[in-house]
């Protein structure tokens, strides 16, 4: 069995609290690979188990950083591919389920959009719009930092 199957499987049966202090779902993730996109979503782009057991705990994640919004900005998207352009969205219900709301410590150098990175931070569900770009995201990670994958 898979550790993340375990996870989920832990977290979607209430079993998560049968388990060793040293074995908590946190635990588990940070010594886990990083998360991929499309694990954070069910194929009807509803949230997955995964996600919802580690809303609001640390969680890393791999992906692509599209270009900002704005320049000295403390927000990005993290992208599944490599994209040239911002995937900016416009309502809740035409969110991608392969991008993920990044929202920095302090401001940061960008990246190469065709250069993996590894990011992490606080996990956040649920509908939030930034009250400085306006940018609307379902799901994001907060006080997050990145490295070159």
């Amino acid at each position: 069995m898979l550790r993340r199957d375990f996870l989920s499987s832990c977290l979607g049966t209430g079993l998560s609290t049968a388990l060793p202090l040293g074995l908590l779902p946190g635990a588990l993730r940070a010594e886990a690979a990083p998360l991929k996109l499309r694990e954070l979503y069910n194929k009807d782009k509803s949230f997955s188990g995964i996600a919802l057991g580690l809303e609001g705990k640390p969680l890393t994640v791999e992906g692509f950083m599209a270009p900002p919004l704005k320049a000295d900005s403390t927000f990005f998207v993290l992208t599944k591919m490599p994209m040239s352009v911002c995937p900016f969205c416009e309502t809740e219900a035409d969110w991608p389920a392969d991008i993920l709301a990044i929202y920095t410590r302090r401001t940061f150098r960008t990246v190469s959009y065709s250069r993996k990175i590894e990011v992490s931070g606080l996990l956040e569900l649920g509908p939030f719009r930034d009250p400085d770009t306006g940018f609307l995201s379902r799901v994001r990670l907060t006080g997050a930092h990145f490295d070159i994958a």
